[in-house]
């Protein structure tokens, strides 16, 4: 039996080597290893690629995230719309601020973010909201930054799943006040570490978000504000440089398996399409692309009937890997439990916590892994 892991990092840096080994050898050979040109290149380059004014390497995805609320003066008294289901650093960061989340259930095919839930909760402290385009789907920016609009809040869209993902045409972290992603080495663009991205079209935030970026320092050892060390090492930006190129074509290679997986496996006994009312007597839900415009960051099926561990453990019995992500949604975290409020109406989002499961998806997933993945979820439905 064919083993498929999640995530095979190997073969995509394999075939790369000789450009990021020469990355590597350029920063070394440079003696700068503080920000520098390798920075300011890489910078440049993702501007230009997100159709956006300013592009800002940072430590990690949750920093970028945290840099854009502080560069937005959020802070203890205001409160921020978020999803309940996503990862723990979109909330995370609103909290260490001292501002308070205010959940918001998600929709239950595309996975972002329910405008009409956040019309029900938001309040005169709300000031800003967070889209977040999980598993590589932009939300409905348009939508988003109407209702942003109409209600004068901030945006902040958290793609860390989501860079080369679109909206209508126009690319994610280029619709709000700011965006934020992530190069952790899973996403689809994807360094050798921490690290991470700012944008914005706007010189005024651009300009305080850098000076945040280095302790709020502007000249030097002269303070204006209290920032922090969010800075992106230059190894990082010049490897992550080499890689760019290529996002297109991993986005891509990402989409061909995500289509074979629905062109084998719609129609097969117990398999569905993740829209409305299509469940009927499917145990598991494909999902779908509702942009056309996503790039697939993970494959996320939902599993019915209280199967969905049945399910994993099914796959792992054929070494094949598969993930929750998210096993418990932000409300129930522990550590929020005296923070925020809305918690009432996220349904969806709970229900989701107990379904999702996310299976390989990676670009250099081979014709056979696929397959393998394919024949053990057919097997499992009709079962």
């Amino acid at each position: 039996m064919t083993p498929v892991p999640l995530l095979d990092l190997g073969p995509q840096n394999r075939a790369l080597e000789a450009e990021l080994r020469a990355a590597f050898e350029r920063v070394m050979s440079s003696n700068m290893f503080i920000l520098g040109p390798e920075m300011d290149a890489f910078e440049k380059d993702c501007a230009s690629a997100l159709g956006v004014k300013h592009a800002i390497g940072v430590s990690s995805g949750t920093d970028a995230l945290l840099l854009a609320l502080m560069a937005l003066g959020v802070g203890k008294g205001d409160e921020v719309l978020l999803p309940a289901f996503t990862f723990f650093a979109t909330a995370g960061s609103v909290v260490r601020l001292g501002a308070e989340p205010v959940w918001c259930d998600v929709d239950p095919h595309t996975y972002n973010l329910d405008l009409a839930d956040a019309a029900r909760k938001i309040g005169p402290r709300c000031k800003a909201i967070m889209p977040v385009h999980l598993f590589g789907q932009s939300m409905d920016m348009s939508a988003a930054t109407a209702f942003a609009k109409a209600h004068k809040l901030f945006v902040i869209e958290d793609a860390a799943q989501s860079m080369g993902a679109r909206w209508q045409g126009k690319p994610t972290m280029a619709w709000g006040e700011f965006g934020a992603t992530s190069f952790f080495p899973s996403k689809n663009l994807g360094g050798f570490g921490d690290s991470g991205l700012v944008t914005t079209s706007d010189d005024s935030l651009a300009e305080r978000a850098r000076i945040l970026r280095v302790h709020g320092m502007q000249p030097k050892y002269y303070h204006k504000f209290v920032g922090a060390n969010f800075r992106m090492d230059p190894l990082q930006a010049a490897m992550l440089r080499a890689k760019l190129p290529h996002l297109p074509s991993y986005n891509c290679a990402r989409a061909g398996n995500a289509n074979f997986y629905k062109s084998t496996l719609l129609g097969k006994p117990g398999i569905a399409e993740n829209t409305a009312g299509a469940s009927g007597g499917a145990k598991i839900l494909l999902p779908k692309d509702f942009s056309g415009e996503g790039i697939w960051n993970q494959f996320t099926l939902r599993v019915l009937n209280g199967k969905r561990d049945a399910l994993k453990a099914f796959l792992a019995d054929r070494k094949i890997g598969s993930e929750v992500y998210y096993p418990l949604t932000l409300d129930r975290q522990e550590c929020f439990r005296n923070s925020g409020r809305g918690t009432e109406g996220l349904g969806v989002s709970h229900r989701l916590s107990e379904e999702v499961l996310s299976i390989p998806i990676f670009p250099e997933l081979t014709d056979i892994q696929r397959s393998t993945v394919a024949d053990a979820l057919a097997e499992f439905a009709r079962s």
